[in-house]
């Protein structure tokens, strides 16, 4: 039996990133409702906010679903206490120290699940007592880890260091490629790019439709000073590498990215002043379709490509 399927109470290994500005209760209640794991995207919501998703999520499903909560997050006292007041059965957190909430977490019946960029934190994490750990490759849209390190590397290096349920993330889209990273030591699979395209998803139609259009090599992981963050190549995006590239301080950087850039860009569909964060994958992504058929076709050829590597 899959350890990831147990331990959320789902049927497929499949888990659906919480990503800013795209993960509402319509796009978590639909992945729960197509027999993986929604998750609630807690990073972009104010505290009332989120308590309002997490009601409407519960109402769209029977099925579990999570949140997701970046530490950093400046209300990230509230938000914890909303999470334990409305019952959610399970969070994902990043972006920070895992000891910091997991024991409060789990105190209040919630399984618990971090993500890492490196072995070294996968162990950190198995020491603070979460249930599992999600392994990020910098393939990832959005916030990525320092390292570089490829979801290919990433997963035998973590599975060699923990033995915790470890679920894949960065570059997964298809079947084939969730087969792969089960392969080399995964038990699940994080998609979040896969999802941020349907039709479910809360983000604009603009973006939408923009990185529908990507091709291999359109984005790039930018903002070492700060945080790297995989951003879709426009002109924000260019603002920002020429500035790096002139060695600009972190205070002006800091300035140059404002406060709502990733709102302006993936929420309200401005292509030119919003910050535009999507993974490499987008570019094996061409067609805008609802969640229940991305969630078939990746467990349709997951099991084909099974049967034809078990033919070697």
């Amino acid at each position: 039996m899959n350890r990831i399927c147990d331990l959320f109470g789902i049927k497929y290994p499949i888990i659906q990133g919480g990503m800013v500005w795209c993960s509402g209760w319509r796009l978590a209640s639909a992945v729960s409702n197509a027999g993986g794991l929604g998750l609630i995207g807690a990073g972009s919501m104010h505290p009332e906010v989120l308590r309002e998703h997490i009601r409407k999520c519960s109402e769209a499903t029977d099925k579990p679903f999570g949140v997701n909560i970046p530490l950093m997050y400046p209300q990230i006292d509230e938000i914890m206490k909303i999470v334990v007041e409305e019952k959610v059965k399970v969070v994902f957190t990043s972006a920070g120290n895992p000891k910091a909430w997991t024991s409060y977490l789990k105190q209040n019946g919630i399984k618990v699940a971090h993500v890492v960029s490196s072995a070294k934190f996968a162990e950190k994490c198995e020491a603070a007592g979460v249930d599992a750990i999600v392994a990020e490759g910098f393939e990832a849209g959005g916030h990525n880890g320092r390292e570089e390190t490829t979801t290919l590397c990433l997963i035998p290096s973590v599975r060699k260091a923990t033995s915790l349920p470890l679920i894949s993330a960065g570059g997964i889209a298809t079947g084939a490629a969730m087969l792969a990273v089960m392969a080399l030591g995964a038990e699940g699979v994080q998609m979040g790019t896969c999802f941020a395209l349907t039709k479910e998803s809360s983000a604009h139609d603009n973006f939408k439709e923009l990185c529908l259009s990507l091709n291999e090599g359109d984005t790039k992981l930018l903002l070492k000073k700060l945080a790297p963050v995989r951003l879709v190549k426009g002109k924000f995006f260019s603002q920002v590498e020429e500035a790096e590239a002139r060695g600009a301080s972190v205070e002006e950087m800091r300035e140059l990215l404002g406060k709502g850039r990733a709102k302006k860009g993936i929420f309200e569909g401005n292509l030119d002043e919003g910050e535009l964060e999507i993974g490499q994958v987008a570019s094996l992504i061409h067609e805008l379709k609802p969640v229940a058929e991305v969630v078939k076709e990746v467990i349709d050829e997951f099991n084909a490509c099974k049967q034809v590597v078990s033919a070697f």
